[in-house]
């Protein structure tokens, strides 16, 4: 998936922080950890058959992590998925499509 294709940097937003709280327990289960800081920085988008969104999270003082959620179209009645991520990011590094 080319970045060519994802919105330019956008700072976190509401919308973003409600999409936090619904794949944060997607994300802890995966890693087998409980997150106290979750905190959305910036993001990106790509609208495909739904919405593809690249989320740069701050989980803790220093530490960062970087999230695909794909939020389906509203008629499909899904909430948003974790579809992958990247753990040991700084916040220096670019949220790029991987």
């Amino acid at each position: 998936m080319p970045s060519w294709k994802y919105s330019c940097l956008l700072p976190g937003t509401e919308a973003t922080w409600r999409n936090l709280n619904i794949v944060k327990p997607q994300l802890e289960r995966r890693e087998n950890k409980t997150y106290n800081t979750f905190t959305a920085i910036i993001y990106r988008t790509q609208v495909v058959a739904g919405t593809n969104y690249l989320i740069k999270v701050q989980n803790s003082d220093d530490g960062y992590v970087h999230l695909r959620v794909f939020q389906a179209l509203p008629h499909e009645n899904q909430g948003p998925s974790l579809t992958d991520y990247q753990t040991g990011k700084t916040k220096d590094d670019p949220l790029v499509c991987f």
